[in-house]
C-alpha cells in the first residue's frame, strides 16, 4: 500500500537518512556483500536508500522498485547522474523479474506496509539466487500500531507480523537468518541468506 502524508514526511526528513545511512553500514558488516552484486530494493520511496546502498556496497546493478510513481520521481531526480540505479514501478508482492535474478535483496522497512506479507518473502526468495543475501529492517506492530502512531500512520491491519511470525516466516521461505541480526519488540536488523538447494 502506498504510505500516507505523515510517513512521506519522515521518509523524506534528514532524521531517516541519518537511520538509513548508519543501518545500511550495520547491514554491510553483517552480510559482508561484496562489490559487483546485482541488487534490488523493494520499496525504494525517495531514493534515499538506493543512493546510500550505491555507495556502501558498490554493486554492479541496483533495481529500485516502487507502487509511488511521486516517490519514484524523486528518486530519478535524485539519482539522474547514477548509472547504475534502475528505478521502475512495481508491487513486491508480485516482483516484475524472473527466478534467481538477484544476489541480493533490500528492505529497509517495506514488509510491513504489504496486504500479503507472507507473499512478498515468498517473492524476494523467488528472486534471489542461492545462496543470495536478504538484507532487512523491519518494524513491528508495537512500534507501528502503538497509541497515536496507529491513528497517523497508515499500515495493514489484518494479518500483522510480530518478531516470532517473521522469523518463521523465514525459514519457510528458505531465508536462514544469518547471526549478528539486532532485534527489539519494535524492530529487527538482519540479514538471512537463501538456501543452496529449495526442497
Amino acid at each position: 500500500m502506498l504510505v500516507n502524508w505523515p510517513e512521506r514526511v519522515f521518509c523524506n526528513s534528514v532524521a531517516r537518512r541519518f537511520i538509513l545511512k548508519r543501518q545500511l553500514g550495520s547491514l554491510k558488516a553483517m552480510s559482508g556483500l561484496g562489490p559487483g552484486a546485482r541488487c534490488l530494493e523493494i520499496g525504494c520511496g525517495n531514493g534515499n536508500g538506493a543512493l546510500h546502498a550505491l555507495r556502501a556496497f558498490e554493486p554492479a546493478q541496483y533495481h529500485a522498485i516502487d507502487l509511488d510513481p511521486d516517490m519514484l520521481r524523486l528518486a530519478a531526480a535524485k539519482a539522474r547522474n547514477e548509472q547504475r540505479l534502475c528505478l521502475l514501478r512495481g508491487d513486491a508482492q508480485a516482483l516484475p523479474f524472473r527466478d534467481a535474478s538477484f544476489d541480493a535483496v533490500f528492505n529497509l522497512g517495506i514488509i510491513h506496509h504489504l496486504e500479503d506479507w507472507r507473499r512478498g518473502l515468498a517473492e524476494v526468495s523467488r528472486v534471489l539466487v542461492p545462496g543470495g543475501l536478504f538484507l532487512f529492517e523491519e518494524i513491528y506492530p508495537a512500534l507501528y500500531a502503538a497509541p497515536i502512531l496507529r491513528d497517523v500512520l497508515a499500515h495493514p491491519r489484518g494479518d500483522r507480523f510480530d518478531g516470532r511470525e517473521f522469523r518463521r516466516e523465514l525459514a519457510l521461505q528458505a531465508l536462514a537468518l544469518q547471526p549478528g541480526y539486532r532485534e527489539s519488540r519494535f524492530t529487527i536488523l538482519g540479514v538471512a541468506r537463501k538456501a543452496h538447494s529449495v526442497s
